[in-house]
């Protein structure tokens, strides 16, 4: 049985740094596709930056770029996402997903997961 828990949120100042981890069980990291989504108060799910199936490659939405970075260590079935420079447009819930056979920017899109493959989350607040 496939399952995610995410860990790493918490509050943090503007500029300030965090590292999420979404831990794996039930599956083997290397042919999934891996996304990151973000929640924040009033608004829908959305993708953050995601690792495509198979072929390792990473993917993120324009308001990230240069500030965070997705990666994998396939021995701790662990997937992470630093993020720094954080700005308080960056506060919400953080969600991982998995799915195998997803590859490239497909990955960024929730529509292109199963309802059942989400984690519960972790609150991420950028305030100062």
């Amino acid at each position: 049985q496939l399952q995610l828990v995410e860990s790493g949120g918490g509050l943090v100042q503007p500029g300030g740094s965090l590292r999420l981890s979404c831990a794996a069980s039930g599956f083997m990291l290397p042919n999934y596709a891996i996304g990151w989504f973000r929640q924040a108060p009033g608004k829908e799910r959305g993708g953050v930056s995601c690792i495509s199936s198979s072929n390792q490659n990473t993917y993120y939405v324009e308001s990230v770029k240069g500030r965070f970075t997705i990666s994998r260590d396939n021995g701790k079935n662990t997937v992470y996402l630093q993020m720094n420079s954080l700005k308080p447009e960056d506060t919400g819930v953080y969600y991982c997903v998995a799915r195998s056979s997803l590859y490239g920017t497909r990955c960024l899109y929730a529509a292109n997961y199963d309802a059942q493959s989400w984690g519960k989350g972790t609150l991420v607040t950028v305030s100062s």
